[in-house]
């Protein structure tokens, strides 16, 4: 899979698992310590976010990270 779909596959696997939280993306910025903007770039596939960042996203989301990251073509 290329690099482009699986970013945005990823970001809309955090996005659909914010919504089931309830969170804004303003919310979940905060948690992160990230401005608002940089959650809605990771979940438009717009940036390749570190695998630091992606172990908190999965810590605030709930969710184990090899479920946010294992994406099938």
């Amino acid at each position: 899979m290329k690099e482009e779909k699986y970013l945005k596959k990823l970001g809309e696997r955090i996005a659909n698992r914010r919504k089931e939280l309830g969170l804004s993306q303003e919310n979940l910025a905060k948690q992160l310590g990230v401005h608002r903007t940089a959650v809605t770039r990771i979940e438009l596939g717009n940036t390749n976010t570190s695998i630091g960042g992606l172990r908190l996203i999965a810590s605030v989301l709930k969710v184990k990270l090899s479920e946010l990251v294992d994406i099938e073509d």
